[in-house]
């Protein structure tokens, strides 16, 4: 089949991935997933599966597991696995998306600018916020792959899985590694399969996992680099780990096309109020004369996605089409427009209705989740709220994981706008407790970061006291920040309560995308 013909796209974020029908399947078993309520008893068999293997999202990854050592995942089960299922993923071509953050926006933005052209795309992300089957993304509709449908490929391949089993002895959990890039269960593609690799940035995140330092999280995301294809640089990089990425490259003789190049220019224009829904006004124009010659000019874009990161991985997008469009494939500026303002991921950035909210029973607040965990996106929240919610009143209700950052979390959360109140909770992480921060814990780590700011403000118990933890603004002087813990339910209440028989103001549930899970969990009954 000629390449002009081909009309399949996989997208592969490490581990998020884009891919037709028949090709999708190989990437889910890289997890295993808790049974979702939303899923129907075609799923039970699957699901049953899925449990029975062992799952790094509930337990946390192996130290070393996504490094390029002997420490690290063996992709060779994988590849073992996929020989058996004759190879599906060397059928089409695919884009793979590696990177601390941005990786699940950025194959968004991506793969709604291919269906905007007419192409059929399958993408593969993680994690999911309400069922498994978020993670999949199928044709030209982009909806969730259906539970008869998943179920129906799961009944064709599981006598491979079991070989597969049996031959490996029993050890499936290497294909959940989901992390870093070059041991990724992702990372089966050859130069000859894949379009394009992007990078969107390099984070301390995972850190034992992937050797410790940014410059092995570096060495270990820029295995995603495969010979002569191009390779797209998102976000600012620290000039020595850019260094180290560019000279993988240039020994891998690929092409690097980077958002940050000086010919280009994307800002933020301002922010439109038309509906219930913010979307900020930008314009991209992207010029690279350096090892691909493309260029593109888009003003006036208007993306659901707020902030300046995901301007940055719009941009990010775009530069991958452009790469495309620079192989010879049909593609638009219109396409690429249509498929940045279309745009759209729960539990980033995502506003509720006013309706919504008072399903939750916070009528009159804003409500908005973010399932930001770092403390980098915890700093691109903060620029977020500081440009759409300048003078609003705000209550945040965290939950987090036991492994990440609480202490640099806090610090670039704590002194934003007009912080009435930090709630703390605890969520189930991936369906188990055993990773789940406690409250007491996440509340220490605010108290230092404000003691170590100087900031002053209001310590409390937990919710359970009433209200006799909600003491009025005035009440509280000065210290406009209270600290409280307890359930869920008792946090979106108390939150309320803080803000007033108005709610004026905003609530956000932030820390993990398992609380924006539990959220929505609770939204929809």
């Amino acid at each position: 089949m000629s390449i002009v013909k081909m009309k399949n796209w996989s997208l592969f974020k490490s581990p998020q991935i884009i891919f037709p029908k028949y090709q999708y399947f190989f990437n889910s078993i890289c997890r295993a997933f808790s049974a979702a309520s939303l899923d129907s008893s075609e799923m039970e068999e699957f699901m049953e599966y899925m449990e029975s293997l062992k799952n790094y999202e509930k337990s946390g990854v192996p130290k070393n597991a996504g490094t390029d050592s002997g420490d690290g995942f063996d992709l060779g089960r994988m590849r073992h696995l996929l020989q058996q299922l004759g190879n599906p993923q060397s059928k089409f071509k695919a884009f793979h998306v590696a990177g601390t953050k941005g990786k699940g926006s950025t194959a968004t933005f991506l793969s709604g600018i291919l269906r905007a052209e007419g192409y059929s795309v399958g993408c593969y992300t993680s994690p999911h916020i309400r069922t498994i089957r978020e993670r999949m993304t199928l044709g030209k509709s982009g909806e969730p792959v259906s539970a008869k449908e998943l179920n129906s490929h799961f009944q064709k391949i599981k006598k491979d899985l079991y070989i597969a089993v049996e031959l490996e002895k029993g050890h499936l959990s290497h294909f959940e590694a989901g992390l870093g890039g070059a041991r990724d269960a992702t990372n089966v593609i050859t130069s000859s399969d894949l379009a394009v690799a992007i990078i969107t940035n390099i984070g301390e995140e995972h850190l034992a996992a992937l050797g410790g330092s940014l410059e092995s999280i570096a060495l270990a995301k820029s295995g995603i680099i495969k010979y002569g294809r191009p390779l797209v640089l998102g976000g600012t990089f620290l000039p020595h780990i850019e260094r180290m990425i560019i000279d993988r490259a240039m020994s891998s003789c690929s092409p690097v096309i980077s958002v940050t190049d000086p010919g280009n220019r994307i800002i933020i224009k301002g922010l439109s109020r038309e509906s219930q829904i913010p979307r900020q006004l930008c314009d991209v124009v992207l010029q690279i004369k350096r090892d691909l010659c493309v260029f593109v000019e888009l003003f006036d874009v208007k993306l659901r996605l707020l902030g300046s990161h995901q301007l940055q991985n719009a941009a990010t997008a775009t530069c991958a089409a452009l790469c495309l469009r620079d192989q010879g494939w049909a593609l638009s500026d219109a396409s690429i427009r249509t498929g940045l303002e279309g745009a759209y991921l729960l539990g980033r950035g995502q506003f509720l209705t006013s309706k919504e909210a008072e399903v939750l029973g916070l009528p009159g607040a804003t409500v908005l989740l973010d399932g930001a965990h770092t403390k980098d996106s915890a700093q691109a929240l903060a620029n977020v709220i500081k440009t759409t919610f300048p003078e609003a009143r705000l209550v945040f209700v965290v939950a987090m994981a036991n492994d990440k950052d609480h202490l640099g979390f806090a610090t670039e959360l704590i002194s934003v706008g007009c912080l009435e109140a930090v709630v703390f909770t605890e969520v189930n992480i991936a369906g188990d407790k055993s990773r789940t921060a406690s409250a007491s814990l996440l509340k220490d780590s605010w108290i230092e970061a404000s003691r170590e700011m100087g900031i002053d403000f209001l310590y409390s118990g937990t919710t359970k006291h009433g209200d006799q933890c909600t003491p009025s603004t005035q009440k509280r002087g000065r210290r406009p920040i209270l600290f409280a813990e307890g359930s869920l339910e008792d946090s979106m209440s108390f939150g309320h309560r803080i803000l007033g028989a108005k709610s004026c103001g905003v609530i956000i549930f932030t820390g993990s995308l398992h609380i924006v899970s539990a959220v929505l969990g609770r939204l929809h009954g």
